[in-house]
């Protein structure tokens, strides 16, 4: 990683921190881009140049995991399934970052339920990353599935372990201890894809 890229790497960090130490003291709704951008001591136009809006600071992963599971993909051995090239890459993706169970993520789940405008844009960002990974998952598999086919598989398992996670995360209480999290969470995740990994072992 370059200079530049570590730079910018340290500045975005700055802007999620900041927007949610904001979000969680004065509210989604009373809390702008001016406001964040100021808390992380830059001009709201450079802002604008690491982020589309305030919805996007919630999900500030979301590319990396997608990227993650292209990754791993395309790093398929030749005896592999499109079952365990999802499993791994499920897996793969929840043990290298903290975005599912650090505190902003108890944070985006609640704003979520409560905010419209952040629904939205996380139902768009999973069916973006559903279709960008069933795309790349039909083209490595041409045999043996077509893109339906692909979609329907990858949208089963992010479903499955979405709707783990989430009611794992909802259940939190006010104080919780991060270890105790990504243990739940991991043990939820292999709840959800136990059924493919039953296949897979048949």
């Amino acid at each position: 990683m370059t200079l530049r890229d570590r730079k910018r790497a340290r500045i975005r960090q700055s802007l999620v921190d900041a927007a949610t130490e904001l979000f969680e003291r004065d509210g989604y709704e009373g809390t702008t881009v001016a406001d964040i951008a100021a808390a992380a001591d830059i001009g709201t136009r450079t802002f604008f140049s690491y982020f589309a809006s305030k919805e996007e600071l919630l999900f500030p992963e979301s590319d990396r995991r997608v990227q993650a599971c292209v990754d791993a993909i395309a790093a398929r051995g030749p005896a592999d399934t499109p079952v365990e090239v999802l499993v791994r890459a499920l897996h793969l993706t929840g043990a290298d970052n903290d975005d599912l169970t650090d505190r902003l993520a108890a944070l985006r789940m609640r704003l979520i339920r409560e905010v419209p405008a952040v629904r939205g844009r996380g139902l768009q960002l999973q069916m973006d990353a559903q279709q960008q990974i069933a795309a790349h998952l039909a083209e490595a598999f041409p045999e043996e599935l077509d893109k339906v086919r692909a979609g329907a598989l990858v949208g089963a398992f992010v479903g499955a372990v979405t709707g783990a996670v989430q009611v794992v995360i909802e259940d939190l209480p006010a104080h919780h201890d991060p270890k105790e999290l990504r243990s739940a969470v991991e043990e939820a995740t292999s709840m959800a894809l136990q059924p493919w990994m039953a296949h897979r072992a048949r």
